[in-house]
């Protein structure tokens, strides 16, 4: 994921969650509450010098929380953390022994809350038989610096920050006149001496007693200040986080295979998918998901949309709300500085200041070229679903046709029937597909393809766009709509097969470049085409043997780029990279047109990277083949959780299963090809149509189904399958 800008500013502090505090490779713990997170030191102290800090709104509020007693750091015991409770973990410490005794007697506790700013309780107990007096002191700062900025170490000073001390209370305020961020940390109790540094307690701890303060950290964006979300003196487990974890568990299926491995990457999977739940200010209450943690709790158009999809089993409103939000952002006007176009699906949305910089004071960033087909694909799957509200049905399609206006103009610029992106202005993303770094669409000899780009796999969303739009149509009884749209995706479907198919590598290349050349590298886009059924049968099993031939499987997943490419590089990004969600994609595309053995192979290497990766896939990890490192090597930056790779495992079950329900025309199908390691499998709460479904396939493969809805039949077979109207990847 690249990062360019956000819109409103301050009263839009997007926010909710649940699932399990994130401990990084170096000792670093990340607690996360929506789209606020703290990455701290395993002490609970932040460094101003390291990628740490509690972050709001996209901005670093403390770059300094530094607690000393008698002038001495305390000494690391233990991190307790509820893997349930992400916002949430308790330091536990101890003060150094005295010169004169063999064992210390202070035990120092932080606990730590997370929710629109910080509540911390700290807790000196003293477990000798006689009062110690001591000096503790909690040295705090911020430098107001972007999110980006301190990932990649480019802090400045604060210039024109200003600084309150009260009588317990210490405030920072940073303004200009298109940007303002403030913060004020506050004790509740303990008579401390303020400075501009910090806070001083000078404490007697009676004998096996304890003393205790609460600190309370407060952000202001713009001119609102933010309300807490847990307050000192307010029980937690009646916070709003914890209310919104309690009913995220219960409404959660409970999944049970026969591989223990698989069910840990499920349970973890749905964890963090509830971790990563942020809200939109406009629509308070109704969830969506961020992409991933911690520099990437924001809303994503492609990755939010594909975690949506691959969640409907999980929890279709997932689907709804991201739905919901980005018709209320859609594009509206020509703004070259953000790249936004009329019905245009947005990249992302950021609040810091640098993105506003980015964008011409803008906050949301529209350079993705697949996100727009994607919104109108996750539609018509949650008709099929029968999770579309009659409330919702109007406005949405409405969106969807203003989405299909920017495909048919907007996206095919020069009328040549396939769908290109090519930046306004130096400041977006030079690639917009979901490689999109700088260097993710190359030939096979390495050099960069030139734009505009006409990438494969966004050629695939347009032809399920127009899918889509075709079933929605008949839907509502216009036939000839209908007819009209099934005829584009024919069309494109063998446009597209004669542009993009390249004969003697028996592969679809990557892209077309600016002057309709292709661009031929072997990639694992190739999977994303299977999975929108726009793949000739013809070609598809060439397709197949590619991705899991040894030039593109790594025995873990499938590469982004072929081991034989120039480009080719498995600690890259995205040349050479597993990324898990890339991987459940291809397994779908594989399962779809029935390749069994190869879907079960993908989807076994995919399952033993998450054992390895104790049920937690990150967003990506190095491409070695599994014959050199019996074990996925991690990418050292990449995040996790992260979205779609958390629900990269109920994709690969949806699609061992090819559970397909289509309840507008009273069918779901069910054709298991789970392999035998994976059996039996059993799903019980299943949302499906208002209603909670249960499915069970035994040892035989098998299947049995209860609670479906009135008048829906199961479709077991393939010659009944054939007759369903599939979605792509169903």
């Amino acid at each position: 994921m690249s990062v360019v800008g956000t819109e409103d500013p301050a009263a839009d502090a997007w926010a909710s969650g649940a699932g399990p505090p994130v401990a990084g490779d170096d000792g670093a713990i990340t607690l996360l509450e929506g789209s606020t997170f703290c990455i701290s030191a395993a002490s609970g102290d932040v460094h101003r010098d390291r990628p740490q800090g509690l972050f709001v709104a996209d901005t670093r509020m403390l770059s300094c929380w530094q607690l000393a007693i008698d002038g001495a750091p305390v000494q690391v015991l233990s991190t307790i953390d509820e893997p349930t409770e992400p916002y949430r973990a308790t330091f536990v410490g101890r003060t150094p022994p005295r010169r004169w005794l063999a064992d210390s007697t202070l035990l120092v506790l932080r606990d730590r809350l997370i929710g629109d700013g910080m509540r911390e309780d700290v807790t000196v107990r003293n477990l000798g038989p006689e009062p110690v007096g001591i000096t503790l002191t909690l040295a705090v700062d911020t430098d107001f610096a972007d999110l980006f900025a301190v990932k990649e170490g480019r802090i400045q000073p604060p210039h024109g920050r200003a600084v309150d001390v009260g009588m317990a209370s210490l405030g920072f305020t940073l303004a200009g006149p298109d940007y303002t961020r403030g913060v004020q940390i506050t004790a509740a109790s303990g008579d401390p001496v303020v400075t501009p540094g910090g806070f001083t307690f000078r404490i007697v701890v009676p004998q096996r007693s304890q003393w205790s303060t609460c600190l309370a950290v407060q952000v202001s964006v713009g001119d609102d200040r933010i309300r807490l979300r847990h307050r000192c003196g307010e029980p937690v487990d009646t916070s709003d986080p914890a209310r919104r974890l309690q009913a995220w568990r219960l409404s959660n299926p409970l999944i049970v295979t026969g591989d223990s491995a698989f069910n840990r990457a499920l349970e973890v999977g749905t964890r963090d998918l509830g971790s990563l739940q942020i809200e939109d200010p406009k629509q308070p209450g109704r969830p969506i998901v961020a992409a991933g943690a911690p520099w990437f709790m924001a809303l994503f158009g492609r990755d939010s949309l594909l975690t949506a999809w691959m969640a409907l089993g999980l929890d279709p409103r997932l689907a709804v709300n991201t739905l919901r939000t980005l018709a209320r952002l859609q594009g509206t006007r020509v703004d070259p500085r953000t790249d936004e176009e009329p019905g245009r699906i947005l990249h992302e949305v950021r609040l810091g200041m640098e993105a506003a910089m980015a964008l011409g004071g803008g906050t949301t960033y529209y350079g993705t070229a697949d996100a727009t087909p994607l919104f109108v694909m996750l539609l018509a799957e949650l008709d099929r679903w029968g999770a579309l509200l009659d409330d919702d049905r109007p406005a949405l399609l409405a969106a969807a046709d203003r989405a299909m206006t920017w495909i048919l103009e907007y996206g095919d610029a020069d009328g040549d029937g396939f769908v290109e992106y090519r930046r306004h202005t130096d400041r977006g993303l030079a690639n917009q597909g979901w490689k999109d770094s700088f260097d993710g669409i190359n030939f096979a000899a390495g050099q960069l393809a030139a734009p505009p780009i006409a990438l494969c796999e966004v050629q695939g969303y347009v032809y399920g766009a127009f899918l889509a739009r075709a079933y929605l149509a008949d839907r509502d009884g216009d036939a000839p709509g209908a007819e009209q749209w099934r005829h584009r995706a024919q069309t494109l479907k063998t446009a597209f097969n004669q542009a993009f198919w390249m004969p003697e590598q028996q592969a679809f290349a990557v892209a077309l470049d600016g002057a309709k050349r292709q661009v031929d590298a072997i990639t694992s886009n190739m999977g994303h085409c299977l999975w929108t059924g726009i793949v000739d049968d013809d070609k598809a099993a060439a397709v197949a043997a590619h991705l899991v031939g040894p030039l593109l499987n790594s025995g873990f997943g499938v590469r982004t780029l072929a081991t034989d490419m120039t480009a080719y590089n498995p600690m890259s990004y995205h040349n050479g990279s597993v990324w898990p969600h890339d991987t459940a994609i291809a397994v779908a595309g594989l399962a779809y047109y029935d390749f069994t053995d190869e879907a079960q192979r993908i989807a076994m290497g995919l399952l033993d990277a998450c054992h390895h990766f104790d049920g937690r896939p990150p967003e990506l990890f190095c491409g070695f083949s599994r014959t050199e490192f019996d074990r996925p090597v991690p990418y050292p930056t990449s995040c996790s959780p992260q979205a779609w790779a958390a629900a990269s495992s109920r994709l690969v079950l949806r699609s061992l299963l090819r559970f397909h329900p289509d309840l507008p025309h009273g069918r779901v199908q069910i054709r298991p090809i789970v392999p035998d390691r994976l059996l039996p499998v059993r799903l019980e709460n299943l949302p499906l149509g208002g209603r909670r479904l249960s499915i069970a396939v035994d040892a035989d493969g098998g299947v049995e189904v209860s609670d479906l809805p009135p008048g829906v039949q199961l479709v077991t077979t393939p010659s009944d399958a054939a007759t369903i109207d599939r979605s792509p990847g169903g």
